[in-house]
């Protein structure tokens, strides 16, 4: 027996066809993992401010200890790649959704290509085109 592969859909879960072994698109997987990219965005949005928030202060008191200067330098690269990362989950969560739209306009130019191929009952009981 031959089955359906959906893309995206949890292993072992498979759809028995008629022909040979099938491989369905499916957008929601590209969808999902544009939300993915989206949150993690969302998640890294408040980390400046935070670190912000825990270094105030910091400074005051401590002289002129060369520990106090690195640590803002080490601070400010944080924030760079914070922010870094920030921009390429919103570029990726872009991308992915524009795989998923892409897609599924191939799979409808191909639905209408092949709408105008009539098919025939085989006598070995499959479709097949003429």
């Amino acid at each position: 027996m031959s089955a359906v592969a959906v893309v995206g859909q949890p292993a072992g879960r498979q759809e028995p066809s008629g022909g040979g072994d099938v491989l369905k698109h499916s957008g929601g997987v590209w969808l999902r993992a544009a939300g993915g990219a989206e949150g993690m965005c969302t998640h890294l949005g408040p980390v400046k401010s935070e670190l912000e928030t825990a270094h105030e202060g910091l400074l005051a008191g401590t002289g002129g200890l060369t520990a106090m200067a690195e640590l803002g330098v080490v601070r400010e690269s944080w924030t760079r790649r914070f922010e870094a990362a920030r921009g390429e989950c919103r570029a990726l969560a872009g991308k992915l959704r524009a795989v998923a739209w892409i897609q599924g306009e191939m799979d409808e130019a191909v639905r209408s290509a092949l709408a105008s191929v009539p098919l025939e009952l085989s006598p070995s009981g499959r479709d097949e085109a003429r």
